[in-house]
C-alpha cells in the first residue's frame, strides 16, 4: 500500500476529480457506494443511507461547508487552503478489498492523518472514495465546524506510512518495501531505546493494540447508551466518548514517544497530542 500526500487546495473539486478520474459533474456521476467512509458525524443529521443516493456535486459541497460557514478561517501561517487530499494505491499483486476492508483502511488513515479523533463532534468533515480500482482518495477539510484549523503532526508522512504498513499486515496485503533492508551482519544490535519504542509501538497499534481494542469496545458501549431514552444514558454515553477520546490521545501520546526514541539524538522531537477539552453533554445533537 503505497500513500501520497498531495498539496492543499481550496476547494475540494480537484482532488475529488482526480479520484473519480474525471471532472465532478453538477448531476450524478457516482456510483453507489463510492463513498466508502466519511466523517462519523453525518450520520447525526441525515436519514439512513441518505448519502448512498448523494451526487458527487454534493459530496464536495459537504466536504467544503466549513470552508464556507468560516470564511475567515486559517492555519496558523495564514494558509486558507483547507482541502487536505490523501490516496493509497494497492500493489498490482494485491486481492480486490471488499467495502468493508477499504471502509476501515479509511477510518485508520483519516486517523494517522489527525482529521478523526474519537468523540470529536466538531471535527472535520472529511470522505473516502474508491472510484479507481486498487486505489482510496481521502478528502477532508482541516477547517472543523467550530472553526478552528484542525493540527496536524510535523511527522505526518511517518504515521501515514506506518499506519498504511500495519494495514497491510493485518489485511494480507503485499507489503510495499520502504527501503533497501540491510545486511544481517550490519544490523545494529537492539538498544534499551529501540527495545521501548517497540514496546511503546505495540501499545499504540490502531490495528491489533490493547489499547485500540479497548477503546473500540467503550465506543460502541457510548453509542449504545446514547441511543437509550432518558438523560441518564445519554450522559453515560457522553462519559464514555470522552474515555475512548483520551485513550486514542494516549495511543498517540505513545507512539509520537516511540518515534522519538528512534530519532538521532539532539534531533528536535514533535510534540504529543494535547485532547481538547471534553465536549458539553448533548451538544453535538444540536446544530
Amino acid at each position: 500500500m503505497i500513500p501520497r500526500v498531495h498539496e492543499r487546495t481550496h476547494t475540494p473539486h480537484d482532488p475529488l476529480g482526480e479520484a473519480l478520474g474525471r471532472p465532478v459533474p453538477i448531476e450524478g456521476g457516482l456510483a453507489e457506494h463510492s463513498v466508502v467512509a466519511y466523517w462519523p458525524g453525518l450520520d447525526s443529521y441525515t436519514l439512513d443511507d441518505e448519502q448512498a443516493s448523494w451526487t458527487a456535486a454534493q459530496w464536495a459541497q459537504h466536504v467544503e461547508e466549513p470552508l464556507l460557514e468560516h470564511p475567515f478561517a486559517a492555519s496558523p501561517t495564514g494558509d486558507r487552503r483547507a482541502l487536505f487530499h490523501l490516496n493509497v494505491h494497492l500493489h498490482p499483486e494485491d486481492r480486490d478489498l471488499t467495502g468493508a476492508e477499504w471502509a476501515e483502511a479509511a477510518h485508520r488513515l483519516a486517523r494517522a492523518a489527525g482529521i478523526e479523533i474519537p468523540g470529536d463532534h466538531t471535527g472535520c468533515h472529511w470522505i473516502a472514495v474508491q472510484g479507481k480500482p486498487g486505489r482510496l482518495d481521502l478528502i477532508a477539510n482541516l477547517i472543523r465546524l467550530d472553526g478552528a484549523w484542525q493540527p496536524q503532526s510535523a511527522d505526518l508522512p511517518q504515521r501515514i506510512s506506518a499506519e498504511a504498513r500495519r494495514i497491510e499486515h493485518d489485511l494480507r496485503l503485499t507489503r510495499v518495501p520502504v527501503a533497501s533492508p540491510e545486511p544481517a551482519s550490519a544490523r545494529a544490535v537492539p538498544t534499551p531505546a529501540t527495545q521501548s519504542a517497540a514496546i511503546l509501538a505495540k501499545l499504540a497499534d490502531e490495528g491489533s493494540g490493547p489499547l485500540a481494542a479497548a477503546r473500540k469496545l467503550i465506543e460502541h458501549a457510548a453509542h449504545r447508551l446514547d441511543a437509550l431514552p432518558g438523560s441518564n444514558g445519554a450522559e453515560a454515553g457522553h462519559h464514555l466518548e470522552w474515555a475512548a477520546r483520551r485513550l486514542f490521545a494516549l495511543q498517540q501520546d505513545l507512539d509520537t514517544t516511540a518515534t522519538a526514541l528512534l530519532q538521532p539524538a539532539g534531533r528536535t522531537s514533535t510534540t504529543p497530542f494535547v485532547p481538547a477539552p471534553p465536549p458539553v453533554p448533548g451538544s453535538h445533537r444540536a446544530r
